[in-house]
């Protein structure tokens, strides 16, 4: 999870800084913008934050710029372990863009790391929402109901992973491991118990 974190920011970097030095518009806010791609190259994620904001006031194409720069400074902030600042950012960034699903999944994975798994829940499944393809997001929920030992949702998460890729490695091998503890869990019988009987018929 940390991998795919840094490989989305990574490559919303470079686009932040070709977005603003390339597109027309007002001259004076591309300036602003490509300072803020500079400081984001620099890793000065407050300054580029700060060049963002003020494009985005003069030229509001550049909010998406503004709301990478946010995502690119939670990522830091997570790196240093400092969760809540990082939370603190990627909500902004949603509050800027709500419809980017990959922001709902950086949220959770910071969120999972302070072991906060009802908002991870709840951020994954808004992702889900706006992603509905995206087989990931399903393996995180499974995951996490996984870990809480709630083996019902575990596995309709699984089966909605399947449904997606039938072949998905992780999945087939959670579905696997789930219906064996399932198994193990399930309750037996009395050896003489007797036989469930059929409802009386009503008469005519």
């Amino acid at each position: 999870m940390k991998t795919l974190f840094a490989i989305c920011l990574a490559t919303t970097l470079g686009l932040s800084g070709v977005q603003s030095a390339q597109q027309e518009g007002n001259p004076e806010a591309a300036k602003i913008a490509r300072e803020g791609s500079q400081a984001a190259k620099d890793q000065d994620w407050s300054k580029a934050i700060e060049r963002f904001h003020k494009a985005a006031e003069m030229d509001r194409k550049y909010t998406q710029s503004l709301a990478l720069a946010y995502q690119q400074r939670a990522f830091s902030y997570a790196n240093d372990q400092r969760f809540q600042d990082a939370l603190n950012d990627l909500g902004e960034a949603i509050r800027i863009n709500p419809r980017d699903a990959r922001t709902f999944e950086q949220r959770a994975a910071v969120e999972m790391r302070i072991n906060d798994y009802d908002k991870a829940l709840a951020d994954y499944d808004v992702a889900t929402k706006l992603n509905p393809g995206e087989i990931k997001y399903h393996l995180y929920r499974g995951y996490i109901y996984e870990l809480r030992g709630d083996l019902q949702n575990a596995m309709a998460e699984t089966d909605s992973a399947l449904k997606i890729n039938s072949k998905n490695k992780e999945a087939l091998e959670r579905k696997q491991r789930l219906q064996k503890i399932q198994s193990t869990t399930a309750p037996t019988p009395p050896p003489n118990a007797p036989p469930v009987a059929a409802p009386p018929k009503r008469n005519p």
